[in-house]
């Protein structure tokens, strides 16, 4: 891999390393500090709400400013929100930073996927699947080690966290602006004006059947983060079990990238990638439609996983190539707001059906939900093969333009 992805790839590890500090540890810290599980949800709801408002901004800001500016700008919005939280966490404070930390770090992530695009063009999926490998393994770190730093007090969470931030910051800012050199920049335009030509028309569409698909499995998925976590505490299964749950998917994926390669020199169609790894979600909630054993929920968890790294790689990739020339920021903003939107959406959704109806039917609502890919990927397939017909028959059009001009300057001379 070139050098300027092994930066990226340390660059969004300790990123998520900072954020895998305070995400697990959320809805522990509000009710420390007295307040219901419904106002702690409210909470986050409105953190993914900015996380979503950032990935577009993020996106667009890449295309219009490169990615340096747009990463030290977000960047800058966590750095400061988490250095404050270290001295100022009551709940008023730690609410409305929470806030603009989730703002601020969902300006950063599409804008580092869009530069891995740009600074390894011939790369396909392998950038993604980097940044991607890079993230778990800073949600294993950072998971693993919260637990341990909280056991002594939460105070010294908000250090860790801003003290990563500022690694970040510092590596952004003195190795980044070099990459810039790779990244072709357009004036702002909304998502309008991509409809002006027919190509780019089409590209948006087929992100937004793309996005269907995506967002449904964030929907099912994020039930391990949250339902799955209360049904495992009824169940009698300590918290620090389900903890260790995260560690072993951060390991998992990690360890287990020599099999993914080995599968995808052989798959090599994102979409399939994608099908393959819906399939695997589905068994992951059929088999945890009778789990009762921490046991089971481990090979839950491993089943999950291996689903989770085919799909989510192979999503910003296909996104990639539907990106009109120096719209990649604008595409990855769309398309990871989408995901943020089932993060936001998936908790009230399981919540809601769990707090009526048992666990097993959320489980079987999940299982149909997850059908709807298989619909939205051969659309999205077949919108892209009359694309690239269409692109062959403009490309045909233009060399028969350019032959019979020729033709008639060679006659001109005669």
């Amino acid at each position: 891999m070139p050098r300027k992805i092994w930066i990226l790839i340390l660059a969004m590890a300790i990123n998520v390393t900072a954020a895998s500090f305070l995400w697990p540890l959320n809805m522990l810290y509000m009710r420390e500090l007295g307040q219901s599980l419904t106002f702690a949800g409210i909470i986050l709801l409105l953190n993914q709400g900015a996380a979503i408002i950032g990935n577009l901004v993020g996106g667009t800001l890449f295309d219009r400013l490169g990615g340096y500016r747009t990463i030290i700008s977000g960047g800058a919005i966590t750095l400061v929100s988490a250095l404050t939280l270290t001295q100022f966490h009551s709940i008023i404070p730690y609410s409305i930073l929470l806030i603009c930390i989730g703002f601020g770090s969902g300006v950063v992530i599409p804008a580092m996927y869009a530069l891995a695009a740009s600074v390894w063009p011939e790369g396909g999926r392998r950038p993604f699947n980097a940044i991607y490998v890079a993230q778990n393994i800073g949600v294993a770190v950072g998971t693993a080690t919260s637990g341990l730093v909280a056991a002594y007090s939460f105070s010294y969470i908000f250090i860790a966290n801003a003290s990563l931030f500022v690694i970040f910051y510092l590596l952004v800012f003195f190795t980044f602006k070099s990459m810039d050199e790779d990244v072709e920049t357009r004036s702002y335009s909304t998502v309008l004006s991509q409809g002006v030509k027919i190509v780019d028309k089409r590209s948006f569409i087929a992100l937004i059947i793309l996005g269907i698909g995506f967002f449904i499995a964030w929907v099912a998925y994020v039930q391990w983060q949250s339902t799955i976590a209360i049904y495992t505490q009824d169940l009698g299964i300590p918290v620090d079990r389900y903890s260790l749950l995260w560690t072993i998917n951060g390991l998992l994926i990690i360890c287990g990238q020599p099999l993914i390669k080995w599968v995808t020199k052989y798959i090599t169609s994102p979409k399939v990638q994608i099908i393959v790894g819906n399939t695997i979600f589905i068994i992951s909630f059929i088999y945890i439609l009778q789990a009762e054993t921490f046991l089971d929920f481990v090979t839950g968890m491993v089943i999950l996983t291996l689903g989770e790294m085919f799909v989510w790689p192979a999503v910003p990739t296909i996104a990639a190539s539907l990106a009109p020339k120096g719209r990649q920021g604008f595409y990855q903003g769309v398309i990871n707001s989408v995901g943020t939107g089932g993060r936001m959406i998936g908790p009230a959704f399981g919540g809601l059906i769990a707090d009526h109806f048992p666990m097993m039917v959320l489980f079987s609502l999940l299982i149909i939900l997850l059908l709807i890919p298989y619909l939205t990927i051969p659309i999205l397939g077949r919108l892209q093969r009359k694309m690239d017909e269409d692109q062959e028959l403009h490309k045909d059009d233009d060399i028969d333009h350019d032959k019979q001009n020729k033709e008639e300057v060679e006659h001109d001379i005669k």
